[in-house]
């Protein structure tokens, strides 16, 4: 297949994709802009954080696959992808590590103003007697936003650090999921204000969605604690900014963030952020993801994505949608021979039901296969019928879901 990767991406892995036989290109200068632009003629189309636009999607004319090198997809069009027939697919999990590294690692720059030592050394500045007043860690709690597998990796290092995780207490959570939190002694609030106010430390992992924008809300700094460290490693769009700096100056906050709303596309470029320059904001440039180790793991990932395409299934597909109606299976056992499963197709278009998914099976000796073929709507008799009528059909029944 044609490969476009537009992003940096591991002279190893690349190597890995042409010994596969794929056509790749690599230019990780591309921006959205210049996508639309680069992409005819391939079909596959790789992206870390470059955006990828509607305008991008219809200019694939031969776009099948879009995969994201990471977990969150909200720069990729997914809707408009899926009304033009294009799967988009990520790789969530392979960066958890980093991020969680990242975002402890905020949490002890803020305890003990590491950034603000810093800066006083190397302007030849001594001042012990200021920075020697801080809080340490253990003992304190932490509430945890957010329990995919970032979440939880933040949550077992912090507990190491002899801190209290808390979370949010949810209805059938994954039994694995709830043995390792009671493992660690993790409390469970009853609701998200609950938890603001009973943490020292909150930390955000969720995605970017319409139930998380602005879900740090006036409403929720209200009920913080003075002091309270907010942690946000996930996405810029989960604060509201403003709300943010009022409460700062009202109750005393700190801030560790990676991410914030309106950051630039590319690697290099200007950036002005009221919350990012605050004085009590310790801030990196939305780089949880980029370490080594997270970045080999998610080329890993991508290759797979891609193998797992070539041979008909789809790996962490975000764009298959769920089916709307009655599902129901229709099994034709079949002579294997040509023409066969076309002749079904047509007696299924002319019933008025739609394929949703389609699977063909050659049994040994390759005299005869199995199809298994799920359509939405009602296979009446008489379809069944006009099936079994067809030349080199052997058998057909039907299985509601």
């Amino acid at each position: 297949m044609k490969v476009l990767i537009a992003d940096k991406f591991s002279e190893t892995h690349l190597a890995k994709l042409e010994e596969l036989g794929h056509d790749v290109t690599l230019n990780p200068d591309l921006g959205k802009d210049d996508l639309p632009a680069a992409v005819p003629g391939y079909e596959v189309l790789i992206v870390r954080s470059t955006k990828v636009t509607p305008d991008t999607i219809d200019a694939g004319n031969k776009l099948n696959l879009v995969i994201r090198a990471g977990a969150g997809v909200n720069t990729i069009a997914v809707d408009h992808a899926a009304e033009n027939g294009v799967f988009v697919c990520n790789t969530p999990g392979k960066n958890a590590v980093a991020v969680a590294e990242l975002a402890m690692g905020l949490i002890m720059a803020i305890d003990r103003n590491i950034p603000d030592q810093v800066r006083d050394l190397r302007k030849g500045k001594w001042r012990k007697k200021r920075y020697a007043r801080t809080k340490g860690l253990a003992g304190r709690s932490i509430g945890i936003v957010g329990l995919g597998a970032i979440g939880l990796e933040v949550a077992k290092r912090a507990n190491a650090f002899d801190m209290e995780v808390a979370v949010v207490d949810r209805p059938n959570r994954d039994p694995l999921r709830l043995h390792q939190l009671k493992q660690m002694g993790t409390r469970f609030e009853p609701d998200l204000l609950a938890l603001a106010g009973s943490c020292d430390i909150l930390s955000f992992h969720v995605p970017a969605t319409p139930e998380t924008e602005g879900l740090v809300s006036r409403e929720l700094l209200a009920a913080m604690k003075p002091e309270t460290v907010i942690v946000n490693t996930s996405r810029g769009s989960v604060i509201d900014e403003e709300a943010l700096v009022a409460a700062i100056e009202e109750k005393d906050l700190r801030v560790g963030l990676d991410v914030y709303k309106g950051e630039p596309g590319s690697g290099d470029a200007p950036f002005e952020s009221t919350l990012a320059q605050h004085p009590a904001v310790y801030g990196t440039h939305h780089i949880g993801a980029s370490t080594n180790q997270a970045q080999e793991a998610i080329a890993d990932a991508v290759i797979e994505a891609i193998e797992s395409f070539q041979s008909g299934s789809l790996l962490n597909c975000v764009n298959v949608g769920a089916v709307v109606g009655t599902e129901q299976t229709v099994t034709i056992r079949h002579h294997n021979v040509v023409g066969v499963l076309a002749g079904v197709l047509v007696t299924l278009r002319e019933a008025g039901l739609n394929v949703e998914h389609m699977e063909n099976f050659v049994l040994s000796g390759r005299a005869a296969a199995s199809a298994l073929i799920h359509v939405i709507g009602d296979v009446t008799p008489e379809t069944i019928d006009k099936l079994e009528a067809l030349d080199h059909v052997i058998a057909v029944s039907v299985n509601a879901k």
